[in-house]
């Protein structure tokens, strides 16, 4: 791209000016005042841009990027460092939802923990741990000893009857 100095940018930056100004004056005859005010405020900027060294600035900007995207296209070591990058990414991704699965080795290696039978769950208020101490032993009814005989014998109840037995020792029908 050429470079711009001052001596390029000044008359550049007028002659968009005077453009601007001429169009700010025909839009107020054709559209109104407020047409003509909006493009006379957009005619100025070109000048203000040039006078306050933003103009230089942006150019240096546009030149930049456009640098920047040209070697980006045409460099095949950059193509490569895209590559890597998303590569990178991907692996970032899949780790995550790994750990997440639980594939790791520890979980892998730990034992699983023993069932305890149904007869040694019958009475118990919590699901993994010993009943606390405060519950004592439950006052059995006539309808948890069958329950608790049905499930002596190896025949399983369904957990509706599980809870229905619970509610009932805490008095709750």
């Amino acid at each position: 791209m050429p470079d711009f100095n001052d001596l390029t940018l000044l008359p550049f930056c007028v002659g968009l000016t005077l453009l601007g100004l001429i169009g700010s004056w025909a839009a107020w005859r054709r559209r109104g005042l407020a047409s003509g005010v909006r493009g006379l405020a957009w005619s100025l900027l070109p000048v203000s841009l040039y006078m306050t060294g933003l103009l230089e600035l942006l150019w240096d900007v546009v030149k930049s990027v456009s640098s920047w995207v040209t070697h980006l296209i045409f460099s095949p070591t950059v193509w490569a460092g895209v590559a890597l990058f998303g590569v990178s990414v991907v692996l970032y991704v899949v780790s995550g939802l790994a750990k997440g699965r639980g594939g790791s080795r520890e979980k892998a290696t730990k034992p699983a923990p023993a069932s305890r039978p149904a007869s040694d769950a019958i009475g118990e208020l919590t699901a993994g741990g010993p009943a606390p101490a405060s519950a004592g032993q439950p006052t059995r009814t006539p309808q948890s000893r069958s329950k608790a005989a049905k499930a002596a014998k190896g025949q399983e109840s369904s957990e509706f009857d599980d809870i229905e037995d619970i509610l009932k020792r805490h008095g709750i029908n």
